[in-house]
C-alpha cells in the first residue's frame, strides 16, 4: 500500500515499524525512544530523513529518566516542517502508544494551523482507540504551537485510549 502526496502519517510500535515502513513506501521516519532502546533504522529509510528523540514515556520530572522538553517538541517541528508530504510519514515509539502518538497529533496540527485541535484529537481517537498521547509532548507542542491550552483540553477531552500492551498501526491523515 505504497501512497503519495497525500500527507498521510503512520503510528506504528517498534516491533511492526520494518513491517509498516515497507508497506506504505514510507520514506521518512521519526522515532520517539529511551536512550538504550535496541534499534535499527529500516534500510530504505535513510539518515537525512530520521529524526529519533530520546526520552522516557513520561509526564513529570524523575531521577534518571530523561523528560520530553521543549527542544525535543522543536526538533519534532522542525523536522515536520521539511517533510514534502510525497510520501509517507512514520512515526514509532516503543509500544506506538503514548510518545508516537502524541507526535502524530502534534505534526497534524502544525501542518494544519486553521484545523480545530478537537477535530484533530477525535480523528486519532477513531484512528487509534488505545492511543492515550503523551500530555508533556502534547503540552509544550500547545505552547510552541501558540494553540493557548486548546490541544491540552482536546486530549484531556478523548481521554485515555483502551487498555492495550502495544498500539496496532495505524494512519492518520493531515486533511
Amino acid at each position: 500500500m505504497n501512497e503519495s502526496g497525500s500527507g498521510v502519517i503512520y503510528v506504528t510500535p517498534l516491533s511492526k515499524l520494518n513491517e509498516t515502513v515497507a508497506r506504505t513506501g514510507a520514506a521518512q521516519l521519526v522515532s520517539l525512544l529511551t536512550q538504550n532502546t535496541v534499534f535499527e533504522r529500516p534500510p530504505s529509510i535513510s539518515v537525512d530523513n530520521h529524526l529519533c528523540l530520546f526520552m522516557h514515556d513520561i509526564v513529570d520530572e524523575a531521577p534518571e529518566m530523561v523528560a520530553p522538553h521543549r527542544g525535543h517538541v522543536e526538533g519534532l517541528l522542525e523536522f515536520a516542517q521539511a517533510w514534502d508530504r510525497a510520501r509517507p510519514l512514520v512515526i514509532n515509539c516503543f509500544a506506538g502508544i503514548s510518545r508516537s502518538t502524541a507526535a502524530a497529533y502534534i505534526v497534524a496540527a502544525a501542518l494544519n494551523p486553521a484545523r480545530e485541535e478537537h477535530w484533530l484529537a477525535r480523528a486519532l481517537r477513531s484512528a487509534s482507540p488505545s492511543a492515550t498521547p503523551n500530555v508533556r509532548l502534547v503540552a509544550l507542542a500547545d505552547t510552541l504551537l501558540a494553540r493557548e491550552g486548546r490541544m491540552t483540553r482536546a486530549i484531556e477531552e478523548i481521554g485515555r485510549g483502551a487498555d492495550a500492551f502495544e498500539g496496532v498501526p495505524f494512519r492518520f491523515t493531515l486533511d
